[in-house]
């Protein structure tokens, strides 16, 4: 993984991960630019499977200022993800069955510098599942900050 332009911290705190996959994103325009300027926003997204094909629906992508104004895509369109049928499948399948829910976890660009989007299969928390890793994150903190001053 290269360098990560932005981060759904909000999906740790509402999902349990249990699969991580890598895929492409369909971008139009200068959203490529915007993304490596870190114009990107993940929080409120989600990824659903609409006839055999992945999108993810609500990432929030602004528009440079230095970019074509002639030619301005909508900030939260719909994007495709670029997945093996293979993927896809798994993908439908463990929706289906078993319930969960797919997130967009991290956006970045790979080793050979193409923006790909980190997908997670998911599991919803409950509000007692979210105070306990909220207490184990405060205590992890207590400990580093014991540590840092012995």
């Amino acid at each position: 993984m290269g360098k990560i332009y932005a981060n759904n911290k909000k999906a740790f705190h509402d999902y349990h991960i249990l699969d991580k996959l890598e895929a492409g994103i369909s971008l139009v325009g200068s959203e490529a630019k915007a993304i490596r300027c870190a114009r990107v926003n993940l929080k409120d997204s989600f990824v659903r499977i609409v006839n055999g094909e992945a999108f993810v629906f609500g990432m929030h992508i602004s528009h440079l200022s230095t970019a074509v104004e002639a030619y301005k895509p909508s900030e939260t369109r719909d994007r495709k993800l670029l997945l093996h049928k293979k993927e896809l499948l798994k993908l439908t399948q463990k929706v289906k069955e078993d319930g969960l829910t797919i997130v967009p976890i991290s956006i970045y660009a790979n080793n050979k510098n193409k923006i790909k989007l980190e997908i997670a299969l998911a599991k919803g928390k409950q509000l007692h599942d979210k105070r306990e890793s909220l207490k184990e994150k405060d205590a992890k903190l207590e400990i580093a900050r014991a540590m840092k001053r012995y």
